[in-house]
């Protein structure tokens, strides 16, 4: 696991969602996240903008593990699959960069909770 100083890896946004990251590898992030009050939809539900949160937040997360944390990236796209709803508990987002390039990275996202599939994503950054 990488050692990155803590400010580095967290954001103001990702600490309001509380977001935990588990850990970081070159090109690879895995980052959980718990069903909180706050995170619930009218269904009782994680909400959805929660799991694309987590998700962007894990895939920003492996672009810096992939070109270093002295370079910054952004999203350019990202298309999502929700596939389970999730009452309760926590669910963990592994993002892998796929392709790093000189000027973008395309990165791939699983949102599992415990051996079940959440969601799906797959995402471009743009390296700035």
């Amino acid at each position: 696991m990488m050692e990155i100083p803590k400010a580095l890896v967290e954001s103001a946004y990702s600490q309001l969602l509380g977001c935990r990251v588990q850990r970081l590898d070159t090109g690879v992030a895995e980052v959980a996240l718990a069903l909180e009050p706050h995170l619930r939809n009218r269904g009782q539900k994680l909400h959805g903008g929660a799991i694309f949160s987590l998700v962007d937040i894990a895939m920003g997360l492996a672009c810096s593990a992939s070109h270093g944390f002295d370079q910054q990236s952004v999203t350019i796209e990202c298309k999502i699959n929700y596939l389970r709803a999730v009452s309760e508990g926590d669910v963990l987002c592994t993002a892998r960069v796929l392709h790093a390039g000189r000027r973008t990275l395309v990165v791939d996202a699983d949102v599992v909770q415990g051996d079940k599939l959440v969601a799906k994503a797959q995402g471009t950054f743009a390296v700035l």
